[in-house]
């Protein structure tokens, strides 16, 4: 099977923010901030896979940029939780570090994909 570094980091990065999760709701008691980043830290992951296996270069293009978003987003949670003093300085750089590389990422598949797709038209 083909090394896909986006696929495996985005994966991985989920994996990180479940556990996050459950350390925020079961050492923090905080449920709301905590849900947000559930969903948005998950979604990175879900829409690349869906856009790996889509139909087009456009659905390939939309699906990323969903998760470029949603990456954002989490980035967005993370700072807050850090701010509020949810999370230590050492996990804060840690898991923002991953966020920030996964932003890097997608941003240059996406630069490159609408780049193609603008020379094939």
């Amino acid at each position: 099977m083909k090394e896909n570094i986006i696929k495996d980091k985005s994966f991985e990065f989920a994996v990180r923010i479940v556990n996050l999760y459950k350390y925020l709701i079961e050492n923090k008691k905080e449920c709301i901030l905590s849900k947000q980043l559930l969903r948005s830290g998950t979604s990175v992951g879900a829409n690349i896979e869906e856009g790996v296996s889509g139909q087009s270069k456009k659905d390939f293009v939309s699906k990323l940029s969903i998760s470029l978003k949603e990456a954002k987003e989490t980035h967005y949670w993370l700072r807050l939780l850090y701010r509020c003093e949810y999370l230590d300085e050492k996990m804060f750089d840690s898991i923002i570090a991953d966020c920030d590389e996964i932003i890097v990422i997608l941003t240059r598949i996406l630069k490159t994909s609408r780049n193609n797709l603008e020379m094939k038209k």
